[in-house]
């Protein structure tokens, strides 16, 4: 396979690249952002290898422009970061996979394989709709029919976590770990505040209701039947 590797760490980087090439596959790196979209941009790869934090152009806001220019070779994260809400963040910027620092190198092996074996001509979703309801990943804008809806950074993740489970029950639990990154209950009713908002700024007009409370269990978004 060849192989962009976009890495700012020289020993990271340095590490990487030797035990791909001995694994056999054609390995090339970019140790900034900029450089690394630009050599996204201007060659025909088979996989990116993208760390999160990088100097110019972060990983986010690089992955996010690749998939904007229609660009779909998949994209495996290297991080640090290992918190849900960032592998999250990392897989709805429209990567494919993500793998933690620090890693067994067999696990970058067996995932590197297994991405080159998935097919490129997938479409990447970047729209989120139910009924009027419209959630764009790409420019983080939302919408409700005709009117714009602006949305605090929580608020638009807990959104974009109700549409992608539309029709779905989804716990208090689930929203705490996957939108607030709690792995404990901390007691507040910050989860139903939030739901609240959420509602009043996309319930106006007398629009149908699309957040539905599931009395005893969560809440449920989906149109009315």
């Amino acid at each position: 396979m060849k192989i962009l590797l976009i890495e700012d760490d020289a020993e990271t980087a340095g590490y990487i690249a030797q035990g791909l090439a001995e694994e056999g596959h054609n390995l090339h790196v970019s140790r900034e952002g900029r450089d690394g979209l630009f050599r996204a941009t201007g060659e025909e790869w088979d996989l990116f290898i993208v760390d999160r934090m990088l100097p110019g152009v972060e990983g986010l806001a690089l992955v996010r422009t690749l998939r904007a220019g229609g660009i779909k070779t998949p994209v495996l994260f290297l991080t640090t970061l290992g918190g849900v809400g960032d592998r999250v963040d990392g897989l709805n910027a429209g990567a494919d996979d993500y793998l933690v620092k620090p890693f067994a190198f067999a696990e970058l092996v067996a995932r590197v394989t297994a991405l080159g074996r998935r097919p490129q001509n997938v479409t990447v979703e970047t729209v989120l709709r139910v009924a009027d309801l419209e959630l764009n990943l790409l420019t983080r804008s939302v919408k409700r029919g005709a009117t714009s809806v602006t949305l605090q950074p929580r608020e638009y993740r807990l959104l974009e976590y109700l549409m992608r489970h539309s029709g779905q029950v989804v716990t208090r639990t689930m929203l705490l770990e996957s939108v607030w990154d709690f792995h404990f209950d901390p007691r507040t009713n910050i989860v139903e505040t939030h739901i609240s908002r959420l509602r009043s700024k996309l319930h106006r007009d007398n629009s149908p209701i699309l957040i539905h409370t599931v009395r005893g269990a969560g809440y449920s978004l989906h149109a009315a039947a």
